[in-house]
Protein backbone atom coordinates (compact mmCIF):
# COMPACT_ATOMS: atom_id res chain seq x y z
CA UNK A 1 0.00 0.00 0.00
CA UNK A 2 3.10 2.71 1.02
CA UNK A 3 5.08 1.36 -2.46
CA UNK A 4 1.92 1.63 -4.37
CA UNK A 5 1.41 4.86 -2.76
CA UNK A 6 4.78 6.23 -2.85
CA UNK A 7 5.20 5.24 -6.56
CA UNK A 8 1.99 7.40 -7.26
CA UNK A 9 3.59 10.35 -5.45
CA UNK A 10 7.13 9.96 -7.21
CA UNK A 11 5.27 8.84 -10.46
CA UNK A 12 2.88 11.85 -10.36
CA UNK A 13 5.69 14.47 -10.65
CA UNK A 14 7.66 12.87 -13.86
CA UNK A 15 4.49 12.80 -15.72
CA UNK A 16 4.36 16.92 -14.73
CA UNK A 17 7.91 16.90 -15.81
CA UNK A 18 7.80 15.22 -19.23
CA UNK A 19 4.22 17.67 -20.15
CA UNK A 20 6.29 21.05 -18.97
CA UNK A 21 9.39 19.61 -21.41
CA UNK A 22 6.72 19.64 -23.90
CA UNK A 23 4.80 22.23 -23.95
CA UNK A 24 8.21 24.06 -23.55
CA UNK A 25 9.36 22.23 -27.09
CA UNK A 26 5.95 23.27 -29.02
CA UNK A 27 6.17 26.70 -27.24
CA UNK A 28 10.21 27.34 -28.68
CA UNK A 29 8.69 25.49 -31.76
CA UNK A 30 5.88 28.36 -32.53
CA UNK A 31 8.06 31.27 -31.30
CA UNK A 32 10.66 29.99 -33.89
CA UNK A 33 7.68 30.01 -36.79
CA UNK A 34 6.61 33.25 -35.60
CA UNK A 35 10.11 34.91 -35.68
CA UNK A 36 10.45 33.66 -39.34
CA UNK A 37 6.90 34.65 -40.09
CA UNK A 38 7.81 38.10 -38.90
CA UNK A 39 11.43 38.52 -40.77
CA UNK A 40 9.31 36.87 -44.14
CA UNK A 41 6.57 39.54 -43.04
CA UNK A 42 8.67 42.07 -43.28
CA UNK A 43 10.77 41.33 -45.95
CA UNK A 44 7.91 41.78 -47.82
CA UNK A 45 6.70 44.87 -46.50
CA UNK A 46 10.39 46.23 -47.54
CA UNK A 47 9.84 44.56 -50.96
CA UNK A 48 6.71 46.39 -51.12
CA UNK A 49 7.61 49.97 -49.81
CA UNK A 50 11.10 49.43 -51.96
CA UNK A 51 8.68 48.72 -55.42
CA UNK A 52 6.14 51.47 -54.24
CA UNK A 53 8.90 53.93 -53.92
CA UNK A 54 10.05 52.80 -57.35
CA UNK A 55 6.72 53.08 -58.55
CA UNK A 56 6.22 55.89 -57.60
CA UNK A 57 9.57 57.48 -58.94
CA UNK A 58 8.75 56.15 -62.06
CA UNK A 59 5.60 57.68 -61.93
CA UNK A 60 6.88 61.20 -61.06
CA UNK A 61 9.25 60.47 -63.87
CA UNK A 62 6.76 59.77 -66.08
CA UNK A 63 4.80 62.83 -65.13
CA UNK A 64 7.61 65.08 -66.02
CA UNK A 65 8.23 63.35 -69.05
CA UNK A 66 4.53 63.60 -70.42
CA UNK A 67 4.96 67.67 -69.37
CA UNK A 68 7.72 68.21 -71.14
CA UNK A 69 6.61 66.67 -73.97
CA UNK A 70 4.15 68.99 -73.55
CA UNK A 71 6.31 71.41 -73.14
CA UNK A 72 7.55 70.78 -76.22
CA UNK A 73 4.38 70.76 -78.19
CA UNK A 74 3.52 74.27 -77.04
CA UNK A 75 6.78 75.93 -78.05
CA UNK A 76 5.22 74.47 -81.69
CA UNK A 77 1.86 75.92 -80.75
CA UNK A 78 3.59 79.28 -80.11
CA UNK A 79 5.31 79.16 -83.52
CA UNK A 80 2.19 78.65 -85.57
CA UNK A 81 -0.04 81.42 -83.26
CA UNK A 82 3.46 84.05 -84.17
CA UNK A 83 2.74 82.98 -87.69
CA UNK A 84 -0.51 83.86 -87.97
CA UNK A 85 -0.37 87.23 -86.10
CA UNK A 86 2.28 87.92 -88.39
CA UNK A 87 0.31 87.32 -91.24
CA UNK A 88 -3.09 89.38 -89.32
CA UNK A 89 -0.78 92.27 -88.03
CA UNK A 90 2.58 92.91 -89.32
CA UNK A 91 1.04 95.06 -92.26
CA UNK A 92 3.89 97.09 -94.68
CA UNK A 93 6.46 95.95 -91.80
CA UNK A 94 4.62 97.80 -88.43
CA UNK A 95 4.62 95.29 -85.80
CA UNK A 96 1.34 95.77 -83.68
CA UNK A 97 1.93 96.51 -80.05
CA UNK A 98 1.30 93.46 -77.29
CA UNK A 99 -2.34 94.53 -77.02
CA UNK A 100 -3.30 92.59 -79.78
CA UNK A 101 -0.75 89.73 -79.45
CA UNK A 102 -0.27 88.14 -76.21
CA UNK A 103 3.67 87.49 -75.41
CA UNK A 104 3.14 86.52 -71.73
CA UNK A 105 1.76 83.32 -69.65
CA UNK A 106 -0.30 82.56 -73.03
CA UNK A 107 -2.12 79.29 -72.40
CA UNK A 108 -1.59 76.73 -74.86
CA UNK A 109 -3.51 73.01 -73.42
CA UNK A 110 -1.68 73.12 -69.95
CA UNK A 111 0.86 74.61 -70.62
CA UNK A 112 1.88 78.20 -70.65
CA UNK A 113 4.15 80.03 -73.25
CA UNK A 114 6.12 83.32 -73.14
CA UNK A 115 7.91 85.04 -75.76
CA UNK A 116 11.24 86.31 -74.07
CA UNK A 117 11.71 89.91 -76.24
CA UNK A 118 14.12 92.87 -74.82
CA UNK A 119 13.59 96.56 -73.65
CA UNK A 120 16.01 98.08 -75.82
CA UNK A 121 15.69 101.18 -73.30
CA UNK A 122 16.13 99.49 -70.06
CA UNK A 123 19.05 101.39 -68.71
CA UNK A 124 17.13 104.54 -69.44
CA UNK A 125 14.11 103.51 -68.04
CA UNK A 126 15.88 101.51 -64.83
CA UNK A 127 14.64 98.19 -65.33
CA UNK A 128 16.47 95.32 -64.98
CA UNK A 129 13.37 92.98 -65.69
CA UNK A 130 12.33 90.43 -68.52
CA UNK A 131 10.49 92.09 -71.72
CA UNK A 132 8.38 90.16 -73.60
CA UNK A 133 7.77 90.99 -77.08
CA UNK A 134 9.05 90.29 -80.72
CA UNK A 135 12.38 90.66 -80.85
CA UNK A 136 13.37 92.96 -84.24
CA UNK A 137 15.83 91.49 -86.33
CA UNK A 138 16.32 95.29 -87.87
CA UNK A 139 17.14 96.62 -84.66
CA UNK A 140 20.69 94.85 -85.54
CA UNK A 141 23.83 95.22 -87.40
CA UNK A 142 24.10 92.87 -90.22
CA UNK A 143 27.13 90.89 -89.83
CA UNK A 144 27.06 90.62 -93.29
CA UNK A 145 26.42 94.48 -94.27
CA UNK A 146 28.20 96.67 -91.51
CA UNK A 147 31.73 97.80 -91.97
CA UNK A 148 34.35 97.20 -89.12
CA UNK A 149 34.49 100.38 -87.54
CA UNK A 150 30.95 99.62 -87.09
CA UNK A 151 31.72 96.34 -85.51
CA UNK A 152 34.62 97.26 -83.70
CA UNK A 153 31.85 99.54 -81.56
CA UNK A 154 30.46 96.33 -80.23
CA UNK A 155 30.93 95.51 -76.73
CA UNK A 156 33.93 93.18 -76.33
CA UNK A 157 35.13 94.35 -80.01
CA UNK A 158 37.98 95.53 -81.11
CA UNK A 159 39.35 96.61 -84.41
CA UNK A 160 41.59 93.80 -85.06
CA UNK A 161 38.60 91.57 -84.75
CA UNK A 162 36.31 93.55 -86.38
CA UNK A 163 38.62 93.26 -89.22
CA UNK A 164 38.70 89.21 -88.68
CA UNK A 165 35.00 89.07 -89.02
CA UNK A 166 34.94 90.96 -92.13
CA UNK A 167 37.64 88.89 -94.05
CA UNK A 168 35.50 85.71 -92.82
CA UNK A 169 32.51 87.17 -94.97
CA UNK A 170 34.66 88.55 -97.85
CA UNK A 171 34.52 86.65 -100.92
CA UNK A 172 38.32 87.96 -100.96
CA UNK A 173 39.32 87.57 -98.12
CA UNK A 174 43.37 87.63 -97.69
CA UNK A 175 44.16 88.25 -94.20
CA UNK A 176 46.49 85.48 -92.65
CA UNK A 177 45.05 84.24 -89.74
CA UNK A 178 46.13 81.03 -87.68
CA UNK A 179 43.02 78.52 -89.04
CA UNK A 180 44.74 76.33 -89.97
CA UNK A 181 46.03 75.34 -86.57
CA UNK A 182 42.22 74.75 -85.81
CA UNK A 183 41.87 72.69 -88.35
CA UNK A 184 39.92 74.58 -90.76
CA UNK A 185 40.01 77.18 -93.55
CA UNK A 186 38.45 81.06 -93.29
CA UNK A 187 35.53 80.67 -95.01
CA UNK A 188 35.56 83.84 -97.32
CA UNK A 189 32.04 83.84 -97.86
CA UNK A 190 29.06 85.26 -96.36
CA UNK A 191 27.75 84.46 -91.97
CA UNK A 192 24.06 81.75 -92.41
CA UNK A 193 23.87 82.36 -88.87
CA UNK A 194 24.93 84.35 -85.81
CA UNK A 195 26.39 81.68 -84.64
CA UNK A 196 28.89 81.19 -87.22
CA UNK A 197 31.06 84.06 -85.26
CA UNK A 198 32.01 81.38 -83.02
CA UNK A 199 34.83 80.03 -86.05
CA UNK A 200 36.17 83.35 -86.34
CA UNK A 201 39.98 83.41 -84.85
CA UNK A 202 39.87 85.55 -81.75
CA UNK A 203 35.98 85.34 -80.77
CA UNK A 204 35.29 83.57 -77.83
CA UNK A 205 31.84 82.67 -76.37
CA UNK A 206 32.27 85.98 -73.62
CA UNK A 207 32.48 88.17 -77.23
CA UNK A 208 29.27 85.63 -78.18
CA UNK A 209 27.04 86.18 -74.55
CA UNK A 210 28.33 89.16 -73.04
CA UNK A 211 27.41 88.90 -69.37
CA UNK A 212 23.86 87.57 -70.06
CA UNK A 213 25.11 84.04 -70.42
CA UNK A 214 20.72 83.10 -70.65
CA UNK A 215 20.35 85.29 -73.47
CA UNK A 216 17.01 86.68 -71.20
CA UNK A 217 18.30 90.68 -71.54
CA UNK A 218 18.47 91.08 -68.30
CA UNK A 219 21.37 90.41 -65.43
CA UNK A 220 20.48 87.95 -63.10
CA UNK A 221 20.97 87.20 -59.90
CA UNK A 222 24.02 85.00 -60.52
CA UNK A 223 25.34 86.07 -63.46
CA UNK A 224 28.34 88.52 -63.23
CA UNK A 225 28.17 92.49 -64.83
CA UNK A 226 31.12 92.89 -67.30
CA UNK A 227 31.18 96.72 -66.46
CA UNK A 228 30.03 96.96 -62.88
CA UNK A 229 26.59 98.31 -64.37
CA UNK A 230 23.20 96.61 -62.73
CA UNK A 231 21.90 96.15 -66.50
CA UNK A 232 23.34 93.12 -68.65
CA UNK A 233 25.55 94.27 -71.46
CA UNK A 234 24.44 91.66 -74.32
CA UNK A 235 27.34 90.06 -76.59
CA UNK A 236 26.99 89.65 -80.14
CA UNK A 237 24.65 87.22 -80.52
CA UNK A 238 21.73 90.11 -78.80
CA UNK A 239 23.11 92.67 -81.48
CA UNK A 240 24.05 90.91 -84.55
CA UNK A 241 22.38 89.81 -87.22
CA UNK A 242 22.22 87.94 -90.80
CA UNK A 243 18.06 88.26 -91.51
CA UNK A 244 17.74 92.13 -91.74
CA UNK A 245 15.99 92.26 -95.12
CA UNK A 246 13.06 94.71 -96.78
CA UNK A 247 11.47 94.05 -99.95
CA UNK A 248 10.94 97.01 -102.30
CA UNK A 249 7.59 95.76 -103.54
CA UNK A 250 4.52 95.31 -101.69
CA UNK A 251 2.76 92.24 -100.39
CA UNK A 252 0.66 91.72 -103.59
CA UNK A 253 4.22 92.14 -105.72
CA UNK A 254 3.14 95.91 -106.85
CA UNK A 255 6.39 97.84 -106.91
CA UNK A 256 7.20 100.38 -104.36
CA UNK A 257 7.67 104.52 -105.68
CA UNK A 258 11.60 104.75 -106.60
CA UNK A 259 11.98 108.43 -106.17
CA UNK A 260 14.88 108.76 -108.24
CA UNK A 261 12.22 107.97 -111.06
CA UNK A 262 10.39 111.16 -112.31
CA UNK A 263 7.33 108.80 -113.56
CA UNK A 264 6.63 107.05 -110.52
CA UNK A 265 7.19 109.86 -107.95
CA UNK A 266 4.99 112.26 -109.94
CA UNK A 267 2.41 110.05 -110.13
CA UNK A 268 2.49 109.07 -106.21
CA UNK A 269 3.17 113.35 -105.14
CA UNK A 270 0.14 114.25 -107.67
CA UNK A 271 -2.36 111.70 -105.73
CA UNK A 272 -1.42 112.59 -102.50
CA UNK A 273 -1.48 116.22 -103.03
CA UNK A 274 -2.61 117.24 -105.77
CA UNK A 275 -1.34 118.50 -109.12
CA UNK A 276 -0.34 122.68 -108.10
CA UNK A 277 1.50 121.16 -105.39
CA UNK A 278 3.24 118.12 -106.32
CA UNK A 279 4.57 120.49 -108.96
CA UNK A 280 6.42 122.68 -106.46
CA UNK A 281 7.84 119.63 -104.38
CA UNK A 282 8.86 118.28 -107.68
CA UNK A 283 10.94 121.69 -108.29
CA UNK A 284 12.71 121.07 -104.79
CA UNK A 285 13.77 117.73 -105.11
CA UNK A 286 15.33 118.41 -108.35
CA UNK A 287 13.02 116.98 -111.20
CA UNK A 288 13.07 119.50 -114.18
CA UNK A 289 10.07 119.71 -116.57
CA UNK A 290 11.42 117.13 -119.31
CA UNK A 291 14.08 115.68 -117.28
CA UNK A 292 13.16 112.36 -117.49
CA UNK A 293 13.93 109.67 -115.20
CA UNK A 294 16.58 109.30 -112.80
CA UNK A 295 18.83 106.78 -111.14
CA UNK A 296 19.92 103.59 -112.02
CA UNK A 297 18.76 103.03 -115.27
CA UNK A 298 16.84 105.91 -115.92
CA UNK A 299 16.95 108.22 -119.36
CA UNK A 300 14.65 110.95 -120.99
CA UNK A 301 15.90 113.99 -122.43
CA UNK A 302 16.70 117.68 -120.61
CA UNK A 303 18.50 118.15 -117.54
CA UNK A 304 19.60 115.49 -115.20
CA UNK A 305 17.01 113.92 -112.40
CA UNK A 306 18.64 114.34 -109.31
CA UNK A 307 19.81 110.74 -107.59
CA UNK A 308 18.97 110.36 -104.08
CA UNK A 309 20.85 107.83 -101.65
CA UNK A 310 18.71 107.52 -99.43
CA UNK A 311 14.78 108.43 -98.16
CA UNK A 312 16.27 110.44 -95.83
CA UNK A 313 17.83 112.56 -98.25
CA UNK A 314 14.53 112.95 -100.29
CA UNK A 315 12.43 113.93 -96.97
CA UNK A 316 15.09 116.59 -96.65
CA UNK A 317 14.99 117.80 -99.91
CA UNK A 318 11.52 118.02 -100.16
CA UNK A 319 10.68 121.02 -98.05
CA UNK A 320 7.66 118.03 -96.46
CA UNK A 321 6.19 118.31 -93.22
CA UNK A 322 6.48 115.11 -90.89
CA UNK A 323 2.77 114.42 -91.32
CA UNK A 324 3.23 114.69 -95.05
CA UNK A 325 6.29 112.84 -95.30
CA UNK A 326 4.59 110.21 -93.70
CA UNK A 327 1.38 109.77 -95.80
CA UNK A 328 3.91 108.63 -98.64
CA UNK A 329 6.83 106.98 -96.89
CA UNK A 330 5.50 103.34 -96.68
CA UNK A 331 5.59 103.67 -100.67
CA UNK A 332 9.36 105.03 -100.77
CA UNK A 333 12.14 102.98 -102.13
CA UNK A 334 15.68 104.45 -103.70
CA UNK A 335 16.33 101.49 -105.62
CA UNK A 336 15.36 99.16 -108.30
CA UNK A 337 16.50 95.70 -106.50
CA UNK A 338 13.87 93.56 -105.02
CA UNK A 339 15.35 93.69 -101.68
CA UNK A 340 17.16 96.07 -99.82
CA UNK A 341 19.49 94.43 -96.93
CA UNK A 342 21.18 95.88 -93.68
CA UNK A 343 18.69 98.63 -92.24
CA UNK A 344 18.71 99.44 -89.01
CA UNK A 345 15.23 100.40 -87.35
CA UNK A 346 15.53 103.14 -85.70
CA UNK A 347 12.10 102.14 -83.75
CA UNK A 348 13.79 99.41 -82.43
CA UNK A 349 17.72 99.39 -82.45
CA UNK A 350 19.15 99.93 -78.42
CA UNK A 351 22.11 102.60 -77.89
CA UNK A 352 24.78 100.20 -78.46
CA UNK A 353 23.45 99.18 -82.01
CA UNK A 354 22.62 103.19 -82.93
CA UNK A 355 26.01 104.11 -81.61
CA UNK A 356 27.88 101.71 -83.51
CA UNK A 357 26.02 102.49 -86.66
CA UNK A 358 27.05 106.19 -86.06
CA UNK A 359 30.34 105.64 -86.01
CA UNK A 360 30.19 103.28 -88.73
CA UNK A 361 29.49 106.12 -91.08
CA UNK A 362 32.15 108.80 -89.64
CA UNK A 363 30.91 109.70 -86.76
CA UNK A 364 33.28 110.20 -83.65
CA UNK A 365 32.52 108.18 -80.28
CA UNK A 366 30.96 110.60 -78.56
CA UNK A 367 29.00 112.14 -80.90
CA UNK A 368 27.47 109.12 -81.91
CA UNK A 369 26.82 107.93 -78.14
CA UNK A 370 25.30 111.41 -77.48
CA UNK A 371 23.08 110.96 -80.79
CA UNK A 372 21.80 107.20 -79.42
CA UNK A 373 20.84 108.61 -76.42
CA UNK A 374 18.94 111.40 -77.45
CA UNK A 375 17.18 109.02 -79.83
CA UNK A 376 16.25 106.25 -77.29
CA UNK A 377 14.42 108.67 -74.39
CA UNK A 378 12.92 110.79 -77.90
CA UNK A 379 10.87 107.27 -78.97
CA UNK A 380 10.28 106.69 -75.28
CA UNK A 381 8.66 109.77 -74.79
CA UNK A 382 7.08 109.93 -78.20
CA UNK A 383 6.23 106.52 -79.24
CA UNK A 384 3.03 107.74 -81.29
CA UNK A 385 5.20 109.67 -83.56
CA UNK A 386 7.48 106.97 -85.04
CA UNK A 387 5.89 106.04 -88.23
CA UNK A 388 8.94 107.11 -90.58
CA UNK A 389 12.57 108.12 -90.30
CA UNK A 390 11.50 111.70 -90.13
CA UNK A 391 11.52 111.63 -86.65
CA UNK A 392 14.99 111.09 -86.24
CA UNK A 393 15.19 114.77 -88.25
CA UNK A 394 12.98 115.93 -85.34
CA UNK A 395 14.65 114.46 -82.55
CA UNK A 396 18.07 115.62 -83.32
CA UNK A 397 17.61 118.51 -85.80
CA UNK A 398 18.24 118.91 -89.71
CA UNK A 399 21.87 120.09 -89.37
CA UNK A 400 22.87 117.06 -87.07
CA UNK A 401 25.79 115.79 -87.96
CA UNK A 402 24.51 112.30 -87.44
CA UNK A 403 21.80 113.52 -89.85
CA UNK A 404 23.18 114.69 -92.59
CA UNK A 405 25.74 112.33 -93.36
CA UNK A 406 23.21 109.35 -92.66
CA UNK A 407 21.22 110.98 -95.50
CA UNK A 408 23.73 110.27 -97.93
CA UNK A 409 23.90 106.22 -96.96
CA UNK A 410 20.67 103.63 -97.45
CA UNK A 411 21.25 102.41 -94.12
CA UNK A 412 17.86 103.59 -92.07
CA UNK A 413 14.37 102.59 -91.78
CA UNK A 414 11.35 102.29 -89.09
CA UNK A 415 9.94 98.66 -90.33
CA UNK A 416 11.14 94.75 -89.46
CA UNK A 417 10.20 91.98 -92.11
CA UNK A 418 12.33 89.83 -89.82
CA UNK A 419 11.34 89.06 -85.82
CA UNK A 420 12.88 86.60 -83.78
CA UNK A 421 10.50 84.46 -81.36
CA UNK A 422 12.27 83.59 -78.33
CA UNK A 423 9.41 81.00 -77.22
CA UNK A 424 9.91 79.56 -73.52
CA UNK A 425 7.18 76.89 -72.54
CA UNK A 426 6.61 75.52 -68.89
CA UNK A 427 4.54 72.23 -69.11
CA UNK A 428 1.32 70.87 -66.50
CA UNK A 429 1.35 71.37 -63.54
CA UNK A 430 4.96 73.90 -63.67
CA UNK A 431 6.89 70.73 -65.06
CA UNK A 432 8.95 70.30 -68.62
CA UNK A 433 10.59 73.04 -69.49
CA UNK A 434 11.33 73.69 -73.74
CA UNK A 435 12.59 77.19 -75.29
CA UNK A 436 13.57 77.66 -78.59
CA UNK A 437 14.30 80.81 -81.08
CA UNK A 438 12.43 80.80 -83.83
CA UNK A 439 13.08 83.53 -86.59
CA UNK A 440 10.40 85.00 -88.93
CA UNK A 441 10.49 86.36 -92.61
CA UNK A 442 7.51 87.73 -93.98
CA UNK A 443 9.18 90.07 -96.73
CA UNK A 444 7.55 87.45 -99.16
CA UNK A 445 3.93 88.63 -97.41
CA UNK A 446 3.37 85.03 -96.15
CA UNK A 447 5.23 84.34 -92.80
CA UNK A 448 8.22 81.86 -92.58
CA UNK A 449 10.17 80.02 -90.50
CA UNK A 450 13.81 80.62 -91.39
CA UNK A 451 15.66 80.13 -88.18
CA UNK A 452 15.09 77.51 -85.73
CA UNK A 453 17.45 76.75 -82.58
CA UNK A 454 17.04 75.02 -78.88
CA UNK A 455 17.71 76.83 -76.22
CA UNK A 456 16.84 75.19 -73.42
CA UNK A 457 20.61 74.37 -72.31
CA UNK A 458 20.65 77.86 -71.59
CA UNK A 459 18.59 77.21 -68.09
CA UNK A 460 15.85 79.50 -67.02
CA UNK A 461 15.58 82.61 -68.60
CA UNK A 462 12.74 83.94 -67.16
CA UNK A 463 13.57 85.37 -64.04
CA UNK A 464 12.25 85.35 -60.22
CA UNK A 465 9.26 86.90 -60.74
CA UNK A 466 7.52 84.69 -63.34
CA UNK A 467 8.44 81.35 -61.13
CA UNK A 468 7.09 82.68 -58.15
CA UNK A 469 3.74 83.17 -59.96
CA UNK A 470 4.41 79.61 -61.50
CA UNK A 471 5.02 78.43 -57.67
CA UNK A 472 1.80 80.07 -56.30
CA UNK A 473 -0.19 78.88 -59.18
CA UNK A 474 0.56 75.03 -58.70
CA UNK A 475 0.96 75.09 -54.90
CA UNK A 476 -1.77 73.43 -53.43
Amino acid sequence: MKSSLHSRETGGPRRVNALETRSRGQFRSAASVLVVVLWITAGLTALILYFAASMGLELRASANRASDMAAGQAVEGAARYVGWALANFATNGMMTTNSQFVCEALTIGESRVWILGRNPAASETGLNQVAFNLQDESGKLNLNRANSNALSMLPGMTTELAAAVVDWRSTNGSMSLGYASLGYQAKWSPFETVDELRLVEGITLDHLFGDDRNLNGILDPEEQSLTGSLFSTPGLLDTTTVSSREPNFHADGTLLTNVNTRAQIQGLLESSFGTGRSREILTRLGFTQGGGQGGAGGQGGGAAAPNFPSVLRFYLTSGLSQDDFERIAPELCVTTNSYTYGRVNLNTANATVLTALFVGVGLSQDASSSAAMTLVRYREQNFSSLNSIAWMVAALGRDHQAVTTLAGRDLLTTRSFQYGADVVAVGPLGRGYRRVKFIFDISDGVPKIIHRQDLSRLGWALGDRVRQQIGQTVSP
